[in-house]
């Protein structure tokens, strides 16, 4: 599943490509990719314009015109790709469907707009989905009533996050950090990078941190984050930006898929682990457990 920096990376991109466009169709392969009541689509989403494009955790949330959105899970193999007489533009798992001829077998949402563009959501694997919501209760759908604070968010600081974290004392600060209900948006690469960072075993209870530890992994977390949004995100498993290409964070990479390598920060050999049922990435000089 994509990490925030990724979907805000496709969020970005959309942003620059349909916001201010008319809806003038939509069509569906499978209800389970579009649960939406005919009756619904046609009063609220027919005939609208698209007003914003924003992310909350791994979600996107296009706002409509008349105080709908749409909410969109691209799960693992979920696609958004645009086109149009003059641009093509592709968000999401790398398959053929990104640079081939839509609608395909994948194909499982079509939204035509009245400029004759389209924007087409593809999903090999049909666990991804578009519900069509009043804005107002978009906060209140199960995922987001679950999932935890941003942590790029202007008034989340460490203080917070440190309460946060202090909900599970027992488990492991991986564990933790993983757990979107804790904060949203977090994944094996981020989690990874933030702890080598910050000098923290993943393993390590959060009881067992202090307030300066935390403080440090607060930041590390927020500059590993910002870093990752600017490279594009990582290219780890499906993911490519909103102009079809791929991201580049993993070439700025500190420990993540670099096992066997040296540290960078003292010249130890990168270790992989199993810490939270993840493949994890350590340097066992640095990041001791205490």
């Amino acid at each position: 599943m994509p990490e925030l920096p990724e979907v805000e990376t496709v969020r970005i991109g959309l942003h620059n490509l349909i916001r201010g466009k008319k809806i003038a169709a939509v069509t569906k392969d499978t209800v389970k990719s579009f649960p939406n009541a005919e009756s619904d689509v046609s009063r609220f989403l027919i005939g609208t314009s698209i007003v914003s494009i924003k992310r909350r955790a791994k979600l996107l949330i296009i706002g409509l015109s008349s105080n709908y959105s749409l909410v969109i899970h691209l799960k693992m193999t979920g696609q958004l790709v645009y086109r149009s007489h003059n641009q093509h533009f592709g968000a999401g798992h790398p398959s053929p469907s990104l640079v081939g001829q839509l609608p395909d077998k994948s194909t499982r949402v079509v939204i035509s707009f009245s400029d004759s563009s389209t924007l087409f959501f593809n999903d090999q694997r049909k666990f991804g989905w578009i519900r069509l919501l009043p804005t107002s209760e978009v906060a209140n759908i199960d995922f987001f009533k679950k999932a935890g604070p941003e942590p790029l968010a202007a008034d989340f600081n460490w203080q917070l996050f440190r309460d946060r974290l202090r909900r599970r004392p027992k488990s492991a600060i991986k564990a933790v950090l993983l757990d979107q209900t804790v904060i949203a948006g977090i994944g094996n690469i981020y989690a990874d990078e933030s702890l080598w960072a910050a000098k923290i075993h993943p393993s390590q209870p959060v009881s067992k941190l202090s307030p300066q530890a935390i403080h440090r992994l607060f930041d590390e977390i927020v500059a590993v984050l910002k870093m990752a949004i600017a490279k594009g995100g990582s290219t780890d498993r499906n993911y490519v930006d909103a102009e079809g290409k791929r991201g580049n964070y993993l070439d700025f990479a500190q420990v993540f898929r670099r096992e066997g390598q040296l540290c960078l920060r003292c010249n130890r050999s990168i270790i992989k682990i199993r810490v939270a049922g993840r493949g994890t990435h350590i340097c066992p000089a640095c990041q001791r457990l205490r």
